[in-house]
């Protein structure tokens, strides 16, 4: 199960970069250094807001080698599960918050011959520190990245006027300008790497160009921060410790129907399989992952689950819990 060291941070400045989107710049609350992070890193945001408390993850903007400060971009969300909303309309300069220590699911691949980044809408935040960790490693790379409408370019001017602007090519799709993937993958040299973050339709439609082109699935990466589906076949889940029995709706998680019934404790800081720290021992059943927390070897072991997305495969699910 995932541990996280959190620290104090203070908000010393927030920048609007488009009507959507803020940018938040953090330094340590004490006069110490802010641990070190590579490319591709994220946070966890803890907000508390009267009786409410959210836990977001946010992905690190600035370069690595700046120490003195985490930078972050919240989007402010239309269905808002509270966080955005939170950092949008009540963080201010000097507010104090809570966040975790760094960490990197979706780390740069060292061996990769070339990096080609692919970025859709707020999805560009991740390569935001990628292109710093790129270009002093002196790295072959390159950053698509779409967008819908051109206020909807959060960065692309400051992109286009950075060291590394040559490398950056930008699509806006109501102007009728689209990213070919079928033709950009099927041109990629050997030994490339392909990193997307985006929409669930982006990802599937790299997943789709790179199975046409014969590109190796294990050079593909993604991030997503939020799970899109949640939902499927009603189950029964046992509690082994207690021997409480749970039916787990279509439209519920395990962790939310254990919430509901006050049945156990159970930590989660991210709920949406991101995180680890509410992974849990599976002791009968299958579990149908949902989560980006846990390698495919481990998903495959069926030993362990991430009990705020995943699902049961069958009718039944024992859990130690």
């Amino acid at each position: 199960m995932s541990t996280y060291q959190t620290m104090g941070v203070i908000v010393s400045n927030i920048e609007a970069i488009t009507p959507k989107i803020k940018r938040f710049t953090l330094i340590p609350a004490e006069n110490t250094q802010l641990p070190a992070f590579t490319g591709g890193s994220h946070i966890f945001v803890q907000m508390q807001d009267g009786d409410k408390r959210y836990s977001n993850a946010y992905s690190l903007l600035n370069s690595p080698c700046d120490k003195n400060r985490y930078q972050i971009a919240v989007k402010r969300e239309e269905n808002s599960r509270g966080g955005s909303a939170f950092m949008h309309d009540k963080v201010i300069v000097g507010h104090n918050l809570i966040i975790s220590e760094p960490n990197n699911l979706f780390a740069l691949v060292p061996e990769a011959k070339k990096h080609i980044l692919i970025a859709g809408g707020i999805g560009i935040t991740p390569f935001m520190s990628y292109l710093h960790e790129l270009r002093q490693k002196n790295s072959e790379y390159e950053l698509h990245y779409c967008y819908r409408y051109p206020n909807e370019n959060a960065f692309s001017k400051e992109l286009m006027t950075a060291e590394f602007k040559d490398k950056i090519y930008c699509y806006i799709s109501s102007e009728g300008n689209r990213l070919k993937l079928d033709t950009l993958i099927s041109r990629l040299p050997e030994g490339s790497h392909i990193y997307t973050c985006g929409s669930g339709s982006l990802n599937n439609g790299v997943k789709q160009a790179a199975k046409n082109a014969g590109f190796p699935a294990h050079q593909l990466h993604f991030e997503q921060f939020a799970v899109e589906d949640k939902t499927g076949d009603a189950f029964t889940v046992v509690l082994a410790k207690s021997g409480v029995e749970l039916d787990v709706d279509s439209d519920s998680t395990i962790l939310q129907v254990i919430e509901r019934n006050n049945a156990a404790h159970v930590e989660s800081l991210c709920r949406e399989g991101v995180c680890g720290t509410c992974e849990t021992t599976i002791l009968e059943g299958e579990a149908d992952h949902r989560d980006q927390y846990l390698s495919d070897e481990e998903k495959q072991s069926q030993t362990s689950m991430l009990i705020c997305c995943s699902r049961a495969k069958g009718k039944r699910l024992v859990l130690d819990l």
